[in-house]
């Protein structure tokens, strides 16, 4: 079988009304399959003035805004886009969450003997924590565990990611779909030392980027404790915050000193990174963390928490340190080392710059195009 002859239905709880990794990720994989023959509809709960135009055919969902963060929404199902799926008839089923539209489309799937792939790209279990909710994490294990035993196959970001779902027992099928990263914005070269002037930074500045959406599951709690620590150790260091959120308010007095660059894209947001002089990365909700790979290329040591995603790309005192997800201390003796030896940041940087160089979207998508031919061949061997 061909990639051309795939017919591939995609159900997203997000697919680009709010930008995030992983429908940067969704919309990449579509925009490649279609240039490569392959048939693609979406569904996903749509808004009137969404954060980017979708790739593809997005076909909208009925759905709910998310109580207390009405930025998301909730899609109920697929409802009356079950004429507009048949009339597509795929192939295969691709859903990307364990929701109500997730678990619509595996019954339609079921019933209808199509073949069903999942792709991971949060640990939701995680943000419970973050919303005093945390007694709740094993039940959510469970309900995931529902969710994806139900599917044919499902695929992970990173290694350590993979580790994890099969040790919950996800599924016995536990493959990778990576992330590749766009060269043509993430490089080293698009560093400017005029923009870091026009932000307020000195030439010699020790810069600390945080890079990515500004919510609470993103550890910013984390990242403002480390930045107060290394002030009161009297590292010399500035905050750079690359990225907008629901937080931001919150972060601002957390960390009063900080630049809020706000949101950027295309080759402004290169620019940005690549004008920092280092990634902190505390999240423990990743499942790949393009923030990392892409602070990677632009040759950024990282320090980031010793967690899934991250652990798969930051190799340990080579381009960069891993340190306990909330050891405040670890976190500022990492950065003070870097700070105090400029020549062991920017190796660090070069080496995470030539590790990112094997991270490329035709490898990637091209390895889940491959699951999808399997589990479409897997299920036409069991007829």
């Amino acid at each position: 079988m061909d990639i051309s002859e795939l017919r591939i239905a995609l159900t997203s709880g997000n697919y680009n009304y709010v930008r995030d990794g992983a429908n940067r990720a969704l919309n990449n994989l579509v925009g490649w399959l279609l240039d490569r023959g392959a048939a693609v509809r979406v569904y996903s709960p749509t808004v009137e003035n969404p954060a980017f135009p979708p790739t593809g055919d997005l076909v909208s969902v009925n759905s709910l805004p998310v109580p207390l963060r009405p930025e998301y929404r909730i899609p109920l199902g697929l409802g009356d886009a079950r004429a507009d799926l048949d009339a597509f008839r795929p192939n295969v089923i691709h859903v990307s969450a364990p929701e109500f539209l997730g678990h619509s489309a595996i019954r339609y799937a079921k019933a209808r003997d199509i073949p069903v792939v999942a792709s991971v790209h949060t640990r939701f279990e995680t943000y419970l924590h973050y919303y005093k909710l945390g007694f709740l994490e094993p039940a959510g294990i469970a309900f995931q565990r529902r969710f994806y035993r139900k599917c044919d196959a499902i695929v992970a970001p990173s290694e350590s990611m993979a580790d994890v779902l099969r040790a919950e027992r996800m599924n016995d099928d536990v493959g990778i779909w990576s992330r590749g990263i766009d060269r043509d914005v993430f490089d080293p070269g698009r560093r400017s030392a005029e923009w870091r002037q026009s932000l307020g930074f000195a030439d010699d500045d020790f810069v600390i980027a945080f890079f990515g959406r500004i919510v609470l599951e993103k550890g910013i709690d984390v990242f403002a404790d480390v930045s107060t620590e290394l002030t009161r150790r009297g590292v010399k260091h500035r905050v750079l915050v690359i990225g907008d959120g629901p937080a931001r308010d919150s972060f601002t007095t957390a960390v009063p000193d900080a630049v809020f660059a706000g949101h950027q894209a295309g080759t402004d947001l290169g620019r940005a990174i690549a004008s920092a002089d280092l990634l902190l990365q505390p999240s423990v909700t990743e499942t790949f963390g393009n923030v990392t790979s892409e602070a990677m290329a632009c040759a950024l040591p990282v320090v980031g928490a010793d967690a899934t995603g991250t652990s798969s790309l930051v190799r340990d005192g080579i381009t960069g340190a891993l340190v306990p997800p909330r050891d405040i201390g670890a976190y500022a003796d990492a950065i003070a080392r870097y700070t105090a030896d400029r020549n062991a940041a920017r190796a660090a940087g070069l080496a995470g710059a030539k590790a990112a160089e094997n991270y490329t979207w035709d490898a990637v998508h091209g390895a889940l195009a491959a699951k999808y031919i399997d589990v479409i061949a897997r299920r036409r061997g069991r007829r």
